[in-house]
């Protein structure tokens, strides 16, 4: 993993654990249904964030070998980022 970038995950990560200790205070405390929406979809937000990180890593690493090795690898490299995104890959 790039060194920047795994800093930058496992910072994200650390957020995240928070925002979740906080929702589940929130619940246990029986606080405003809206409130605690409000704070899912923050954490909603940093979970896209984290996997933006994650993309940008393994697009410049494994995927970029993938596509210098060509053939059957870069096929695979295609069939995972499609699978990721939810998409069908035929």
């Amino acid at each position: 993993m790039i060194e920047d970038i795994k800093k930058r995950a496992l910072h994200r990560t650390s957020i995240l654990e928070g925002q979740m200790r906080g929702v589940a205070r929130m619940i246990d405390n029986e606080d405003y249904c809206m409130d605690i929406i409000t704070q899912t979809r923050a954490i909603q937000k940093s979970l896209e964030s984290l996997n933006r990180l994650l993309l940008e890593n393994h697009l410049r690493t494994h995927v970029t070998h993938m596509f210098e090795d060509g053939g059957e690898e870069r096929d695979k490299a295609v069939a995972e980022l499609l699978k990721a995104f939810d998409f069908d890959h035929k």
